[in-house]
């Protein structure tokens, strides 16, 4: 009878299915949002699945996102004309009325509202035009904690949100609010639970995770510092890895270098955000630097840590950005010792500052010049991975089954593969490095005994 009641109940859970786009930050929090759920007895299924409910966790930052969120309204219905399609997230917080005027879209939750979201889902009748829960962007001051528990090796933790910085590009800010932050001890607490649950690597996300201590207990000041933070978390002895994910050139301060080069947890491995290579655009854009910090930063980093994986983020067409100021960009990532780039087009994004800039540059031109770097970009991930060939790494495997392989990564970001062997999912593995594939992987000679 039990069985039968069990069944009963598991073929009228509404399913609901979950899409991401965007950061890592954006990931931690559709996984906290998610955790709802199976609270509430709801069954997640893939979102390429029939599902009652879909939900798309928004980005603001290009273009490219806007249009991929229509075209998932639109795999969503056509898995179920008849579903309820929620938009959360950084864009519906910036364009409410635009996403909820898509065919199909149901309710549009903003900055706060997104970690209420089952509590309005109690009418799941489609709608002629969504529903908008937005507040305004100067409500959005509290912290809501978020870390992603799934299936794999690693967990998304967010310590920080929002972002006190006026980039002219971004809308950010007029997304997620005022810098703020979690309490270092429900930090603490997280990481505990993450690694309780045998996840190896944690990766520290947030808007601008070094300005982390801002908003701690809603106070402005400065309660604990990024550096506080990290040590706190390099002293889990059973959290065998910690990355992070990415942190402005400003903020990466000598200390938190000196920190990490001697840390136990924490890995060789920085993002740092460049942009431009020219210091007049920078100017423009009010980044908090110019390139001699940048270059200092890369510098020290290679000095403590000579096989550190070091990336960046840069822009191309920027308004004002000539051939010689790309150039100036291009030759300087070009001679600085860096392992790989993450190139974006610059996209226009309403009420930014940038908008109203004299100097547009043409789609053609911005494609050719991202073209261009991300050709520089190819040379320089294949030129680090080189210089780590001949040495032995520990490395990480995923639980991932992809075509045939199972993948994984070093201390300092080096991807390997090898045969699929679910043995060594979430296993840490001392490998030698001897070669690089067709594809781009990088091969080890030594046999693992499992």
């Amino acid at each position: 009878m039990a069985y039968v009641d069990e069944l009963t109940d598991n073929l009228s859970k509404p399913r609901v299915a979950f899409y991401t786009l965007g950061c890592k930050l954006n990931f931690s929090e559709t996984a906290t949002i998610s955790r709802d759920f199976d609270h509430a007895r709801y069954e997640q299924v893939a979102f390429d699945s029939p599902a009652e409910v879909y939900v798309i966790n928004t980005c603001s930052v290009t273009e490219n996102a806007d249009k991929k969120f229509k075209g998932l309204v639109k795999r969503a219905l056509k898995q179920n004309p008849d579903a309820f399609v929620a938009a959360i997230g950084c864009y519906a917080q910036l364009q409410p009325r635009a996403l909820a005027a898509i065919d199909g879209v149901d309710l549009v939750l903003g900055a706060t509202e997104k970690f209420k979201l089952i509590d309005y889902l109690g009418d799941l009748t489609k709608k002629p035009m969504g529903d908008i829960h937005s507040c305004e962007i100067a409500d959005a001051n509290h912290y809501e904690s978020s870390f992603s528990l799934d299936d794999r090796t690693r967990a998304f933790l967010k310590v920080q949100d929002g972002c006190d910085y006026k980039c002219t590009y971004c809308t950010i800010p007029k997304a997620r609010g005022i810098s703020r932050s979690d309490s270092l001890e429900n930090v603490i607490r997280q990481a505990l639970e993450i690694t309780q649950r045998g996840i190896k690597e944690i990766v520290l996300t947030g808007v601008n995770i070094g300005d982390y201590g801002k908003g701690e207990f809603g106070n402005k000041k400065h309660e604990h510092t990024f550096l506080d933070l990290i040590a706190a978390l390099d002293e889990i002895e059973d959290l065998k890895r910690i990355r992070i994910s990415s942190i402005e050139p400003n903020l990466l301060s000598d200390k938190v270098i000196d920190f990490v080069a001697q840390s136990r947890a924490f890995v060789p491995h920085f993002h740092v955000p460049l942009q431009s290579g020219n210091d007049e655009i920078l100017k423009k854009m009010k980044r908090r630097y110019l390139t001699d910090l940048y270059k200092d930063r890369v510098a020290k980093i290679k000095n403590l840590m000579p096989d550190a994986c070091i990336g960046g983020d840069v822009i191309v067409g920027f308004p004002g950005e000539t051939d010689a100021a790309f150039l100036d960009t291009y030759t300087f990532l070009a001679d600085l010792d860096i392992s790989y780039l993450h190139v974006f087009s610059y996209s226009e994004r309403p009420n930014t500052k940038a908008v109203d800039l004299s100097g547009s540059v043409s789609h053609a031109i911005r494609n050719k010049r991202s073209k261009m770097l991300r050709g520089l970009s190819v040379k320089k991930r294949r030129a680090f991975y080189e210089s780590q060939l001949g040495k032995t790494v520990k490395v990480l495997f995923e639980n991932e089954n992809k075509k045939g392989y199972i993948t994984g990564f070093s201390e300092n970001y080096v991807k390997v593969r090898t045969p699929w062997n679910p043995d060594l999912t979430n296993r840490i593995e001392p490998l030698f490095l001897h070669s690089i594939d067709q594809e781009g992987f990088v091969r080890f000679e030594k046999t693992i005994k499992v």
